[in-house]
């Protein structure tokens, strides 16, 4: 009997997913016990199908986008099982980032393109110094707007070849980003469209790229190699 048999350096893949699946959990959990003032405070007028107070508030947003969660989850799971079913490779990451880059980008959209006070009457306002706005964004507006192009970022390498590379996903933050604040501008939604906007937003989303960076789907050209006779 040999004694020193070496023993496995690294947990069963079952493992692993058990520990990432309670993590993940437990995360959700923490998320909700945070927002579950102000998400109960909506939850009424979304119950009752009312629009304002629900789909027009901060707090009304974010509950449905936590209420339709499962929804998302089915659908993904839904998109691998066929693509496993055909045979194509890496189902689950392809399902995964197509349903995570809607889930997560529509929601913060639709809070950048809420109308302010006076929508369609207050000028429209524009502000393209760099860094002048930062100050009065506070910790809460700096996270949101680093948020709004997030899921884009983490999920669109994945999913799309053609996006994997830093700079990519960089323009990519920053093309989305300037159109959202020209749509601010042009339908006059009585919010300001400023260039700190454009610069947070594209940072977010090259941060996010950089945290799935492991999981990018990269184009792999097999060339064999070619021997030629003497």
């Amino acid at each position: 009997m040999d004694s020193n048999a070496s023993l496995p350096t690294a947990p069963p893949r079952r493992t692993r997913g058990i520990v990432l699946l309670g993590l993940a959990v437990l995360g959700l959990a923490g998320a909700a016990y945070v927002v579950r003032g102000p998400l109960m405070m909506a939850a009424p007028r979304c119950v009752a199908g009312r629009w304002h107070g629900c789909y027009d508030t901060f707090n009304g947003v974010v509950l449905m986008t936590l209420v339709l969660m499962p929804v998302a989850a089915l659908v993904a799971w839904a998109l691998a099982y066929r693509r496993r079913a055909a045979g194509v490779a890496s189902a689950w990451r392809l399902s995964l980032a197509e349903v995570g880059m809607v889930h997560g980008t529509v929601p913060f959209l639709w809070l950048t393109l809420m109308p302010g006070a006076a929508p369609g009457v207050a000028p429209a306002r524009v502000s393209l110094v760099p860094l002048r706005d930062l100050a009065t964004m506070g910790t809460l507006g700096i996270v949101g707007n680093l948020l709004v192009f997030a899921s884009l970022g983490f999920f669109a390498p994945m999913r799309f070849a053609a996006l994997a590379s830093v700079p990519r996903v960089l323009a990519l933050g920053a093309g989305c980003s300037v159109l959202v604040e020209t749509a601010q501008y042009v339908f006059r939604l009585d919010r300001v469209s400023s260039v700190d906007d454009v610069l947070v937003n594209a940072t977010g989303a090259l941060l996010a790229g950089l945290a799935s960076r492991r999981w990018w789907r990269t184009r792999t050209a097999h060339t064999p190699a070619i021997s030629r006779a003497a």
